[in-house]
């Protein structure tokens, strides 16, 4: 006759694995699985054979390369020559003013960057490429990433509301969302509620914005460095811009880029899954609430101002 923990053991790593498989299926978004995975620890169905930490921090390197197959480089140059001065202005001045706001409030420097970076430049998948550059721990990724989700989901609704309210044109609003959203799905979800023009030029302007990684990955491991530590490029920047460029000079496998694109989106999720289970309440008491007082402000700052800036100008 079999054990009861064994049986308890065998139902946890059933539960867990199904959720994970779960996660790479399309009905799971980001923001469900960071719940998913922090549900499944907060009742003890995490298996204690997996080690999260070491699973996310590969899993996501190789997710960040396979984003890279989505981008057309020259498509990308050609849409940021009409929007360079905007694009440079907000990503330096979030990161800027971000740096402040961290040391004002007390917080700490690495989520405060990580946080920075994903309003900066593409949300979650900007923060998952900072993240190894600058030997982030799982529960600082965990809360710069809860704050983007939080913002991501109230810009889907607020936006296409503030477009029509102020009658923008496709061009405006679908600059407007690819400068101040922070993750692609929720720039693809709330320019598609606006019109097809408006979702083309929002789209292809967020994923040029994703080329601004790398810089941003490299500057940040020599802002984290320690004492006399030598700078290491991440390998998977590197594999991240050799990505970029295959699928960018080599058309003939689109198809099969597209398919790498999408697996890594999937991926992506499932990595959310893992770092949602490899953190607690208690860590989140301890964070309190100044990360979301941090990501609401520089939120606001970069949607305001943007606006105000493509009103004018475009």
């Amino acid at each position: 006759m079999q054990h009861p923990s064994k049986k308890c053991y065998k139902s946890r790593d059933l539960i867990f694995f199904s959720c994970a498989l779960l996660c790479l299926s399309p009905f799971v978004n980001s923001p469900v699985a960071l719940i998913l995975g922090f549900m499944l620890l907060s009742f003890g169905l995490i298996p204690e054979k997996v080690n999260t930490g070491t699973i996310t921090k590969k899993l996501l390197a190789y997710s960040i390369i396979g984003l890279g197959f989505g981008i057309n480089l020259d498509q990308a140059i050609e849409i940021s020559k009409n929007a360079i001065g905007l694009i440079c202005t907000s990503i330096f001045g979030v990161l800027i003013i971000g740096t402040l706001l961290t040391k004002w409030l007390k917080i700490d420097a690495k989520m405060g960057h990580l946080i920075a970076s994903g309003t900066a430049i593409c949300g979650g998948s900007a923060i998952a490429a900072v993240a190894p550059a600058i030997k982030a721990k799982n529960h600082q990724i965990s809360h710069a990433l809860a704050v983007i989700f939080i913002l991501n989901s109230i810009a889907l609704f607020v936006f296409p509301y503030v477009g029509h309210l102020l009658h923008m044109s496709q061009h405006a609003f679908g600059t407007w969302c690819a400068i101040a959203i922070h993750d692609t799905s929720s720039v693809v979800g709330a320019a598609s509620a606006y019109g097809d023009e408006a979702l083309r030029i929002a789209t292809t302007l967020k994923l040029s914005r994703a080329l601004w990684i790398v810089p941003l990955a490299l500057i940040s491991a020599l802002a984290f460095k320690e004492g006399s530590q030598k700078i290491r490029i991440p390998f998977f920047i590197v594999f991240y811009c050799l990505a970029i460029l295959v699928s960018s000079y080599f058309p003939q496998g689109a198809d099969i880029y597209s398919l790498i694109f999408n697996i890594s989106k999937h991926t992506l999720v499932l990595c959310l899954f893992l770092i949602g289970a490899s953190i607690s309440l208690q860590q989140f008491k301890e964070a309190g609430y100044k990360p979301l007082l941090l990501g609401i402000s520089l939120w606001l700052m970069v949607s305001i101002c943007a606006l105000i800036y493509i009103q004018i100008f475009l």
